[in-house]
């Protein structure tokens, strides 16, 4: 795959929609919207794309990660969403922390492939399937630290579902930061490359 700029922001991108969803299901306990919610988890499954958009479903899929980069990066403040920035930190710095320990690496590559044989059973969105993402999250991502700590509704952050759902994003949202990293990405190229991601991010939502 290409380490070019429009790679890694697409990459980028999904990071950011999975961070996106967790703060949608957390205050408002559902995502009305399954088609951004069934694309970012789906690429957990997805480990032998030719090209990096494939393993969104296209970058048309990515609408929502791209609106996300244009918000948080851009030049106005009012759209800028501090909890976002902390879920996005949050995720970097587990991957990296993921990244030095190839024991983790493995169990967690075994865990995925159990959960693409249970998806010739199940539906991607079965609470089954959900469920066994979450438990991925909790068993082998959270226990490396620090935690991301999601704010949300009381009353729905106690719901099953939709814990299980915020920890599957959450694992997605570690999937997207392995590829970026593998893309090339570095933390100082989305201060550096600010202004040319946002326009990237922009040209692509004009395309989708």
């Amino acid at each position: 795959m290409s380490h070019s700029l429009e790679n890694k922001t697409l990459a980028f991108a999904g990071i950011c929609q999975a961070v996106s969803l967790v703060q949608q299901v957390a205050r408002q306990g559902t995502i009305k919207d399954k088609a951004p919610l069934s694309a970012t988890l789906n690429s957990i499954l997805v480990t032998d794309a030719d090209n990096t958009a494939d393993i969104y479903g296209g970058q048309g899929q990515l609408t929502l990660g791209y609106q996300t980069i244009v918000d948080q990066l851009g030049n106005n403040d009012s759209r800028k969403n501090a909890e976002l920035t902390r879920y996005l930190v949050g995720t970097l710095a587990l991957e990296r922390k993921l990244a030095k320990r190839k024991d983790l690496m493995a169990m967690l590559g075994e865990r995925i492939n159990q959960v693409k044989r249970q998806r010739h059973h199940f539906e991607l969105l079965d609470e089954q399937v959900l469920a066994n993402f979450a438990s991925i999250y909790s068993d082998i991502i959270s226990p490396i630290g620090p935690r991301i700590q999601v704010a949300g509704e009381p009353s729905f952050l106690q719901q099953s579902l939709v814990q299980h759902q915020i920890r599957a994003l959450l694992l997605a949202g570690i999937r997207s930061a392995v590829l970026w990293r593998q893309l090339g990405g570095q933390r100082r190229q989305i201060l550096f490359n600010r202004k040319r991601m946002v326009a990237l991010a922009q040209s692509a939502l004009r395309e989708s």
